[in-house]
Formats: C-alpha cells, structure tokens, sequence
C-alpha cells in the first residue's frame, strides 16, 4: 500500500477506549470543516466491531448535525439496539467538544439466498485513459485556494478518475448526472469490512456536487454555501476497493436550498456492490461579500 493509504486504513482503524466507546483521529483535507466521508467511514468501523463477525453491514442512514473539526479526534458511541435472529441494529453517535455531530442506524445480516436483480451498469468509458482528479487538479492549481491548494494536488489514499470533465472554476449548466471511477491506491488485504469501511469514506466524494450542475455553480465560487445534512448507504455484496468501482451519479431534484443526489456503485465486471443517496444544503449566500 502507498503512505497515503496506509495512512486512510489506520484511521479507520480506531481505537477502543471503553465497552461501546471508539476513538479516531482525524484528517485535514483543506475544507473548512472536517471531511464527512471520514466520519461515516469511522462509525461503519466502529458499529462493526461490536457485532458478530458473521453478521456483515448491509445499510447505514445517518445526519449531519454539526460541522466537524479536523484538527481533533472524534468518539464514537455505539448503542446496541437490537440483535435478532438474522439482523443486527446498531446506533452510532459521533462526538467532538462534548456534542454530537453525526448520527446513524446500521444494520448488519447473515449472509444468505434469496431473488436476485440488478440495473444494468451504464456504458461509459472505462478508467484507463481517463486522468486523476489530482492531475487534473495540479493543471490548474493557482485557481485552488491557497488553504486547498497542497491537499488537492498531493497524493490520494483514493484515486478518482472523472469521465466528464467538469471545470469547477468555469461552471456551466448541465445535465444533473454524473460518473466518476474511484479505486484505493493500492492492494489492499483480504478484509471485506475494511474495503466496506473505504467504500463508505469515499461515498461522500463527488455525490452532493451533482445536484448542482444543471445551475452551473460550484463549491470554489464564495456565494455558495454547501454541506451535507444526511447520508444513507446500502452495502449489496463484498467488493474490492482496489480494484476500479463506477460510481454512477445522478439528481433527480433541487429546491429549498437543498440537492437530492443518489447514485449506483457497480465493479468492473458490471455488478451492483452499493448503492448511494445523498442530500446536501445548496445555498446561495447574501452576504457573502
């Protein structure tokens, strides 16, 4: 594995300070407030461990509730709800300063047989000749801001590839759907709970800026306030997040300030491992100047 993404696996890692109680360091990736997808990474992380291994993660739904701080560790306290005879329910609570600032149900299941169906992964370009959102990121680094600029051009746990390139300093109106190919960089151990925990991480990349494309505006312009006020995330089966994932996106609403995003999550040989939905605050602001 590369620095970086030994550096992602240990801190999904978390330690255990209590029955129930999970601490996790955090990372700063240049936004304003600490990066969500770490957070519901770390509550499927901590969630998980108190469950019986055979029982694997299906479903997270989970709220914002507070920006969070990158420059300090996060607890996590999990509640054990329910362990039924198939399923398991878990309720996690991250906190940072005394306060909550994320909230989710998990549920876990044995495995079993039952009706199969699937949508049919879209027809799109594959990741080989596609470029990194890193370099594509360092073509134009003096336009990143400044407090940006290292983390977007540095090296990435979790390589994404665009299909469409979208220039997010030059917005233009466009139709609200989007693909991506995202992979960790590097080979990864057999644990299918740690690329479930990476896939979680990385769910949170690119999904909420989809309900913006049809208004032609982006999160680098400063009347733009955005964030995302939930999260729900559906496991179909194990996958490998060292190997290429499509994660097809696409918003079939907006309004109130708000952008409904969901999206697909397919492997390279066309399966459907997850599946994504997202909404986010897309507020333009008055007193931004």
């Amino acid at each position: 594995m590369s620095k970086v993404l030994d550096d992602l696996v240990a801190l999904l890692s978390l330690e255990q300070i209590e029955e129930n109680l999970f601490r996790g360091v955090s990372q700063d990736l240049g936004f304003r407030q600490l990066f969500g997808g770490q957070v519901i990474g770390q509550c499927v992380s901590a969630a998980s461990k108190t469950v019986d291994d055979a029982r694997h993660v299906h479903s997270l739904h989970g709220y914002f509730l507070r920006p969070g701080d990158a420059t300090l560790p996060v607890v996590y306290q999990v509640e054990r709800v329910r362990d039924g005879g198939s399923f398991s329910t878990r309720r996690v609570t991250a906190v940072q300063k005394g306060q909550p600032i994320f909230t989710c149900s998990a549920s876990f299941q044995y495995d079993e047989e039952g009706f199969s169906h699937q949508l049919t992964m879209p027809d799109v370009p594959g990741p080989e000749a596609l470029q990194s959102e890193t370099e594509l990121a360092r073509e134009v680094a003096a336009l990143i801001p400044e407090r940006m600029r290292e983390r977007m051009t540095s090296d990435k746990p979790i390589e994404i590839r665009p299909v469409t390139r979208i220039n997010p300093f030059a917005p233009q109106p466009g139709e609200p759907i989007k693909h991506v190919w995202f992979r960790a960089d590097g080979n990864l151990p057999d644990e299918p709970s740690l690329h479930k925990y990476l896939l979680a991480y990385a769910s949170d990349f690119n999904l909420l800026t989809t309900s913006m494309l049809p208004h032609g505006v982006s999160v680098f312009q400063k009347f733009m306030q955005v964030a995302s006020l939930d999260h729900s995330l559906w496991f179909h089966s194990d996958l490998r997040m060292d190997d290429w994932l499509l994660y097809s996106m696409d918003s079939p609403w907006a309004g109130n300030a708000r952008g409904f995003s969901r999206a697909s999550i397919f492997n390279r040989a066309g399966k459907l491992v997850a599946s994504v939905s997202q909404e986010g605050l897309i507020r333009q602001r008055e007193d931004w100047k």
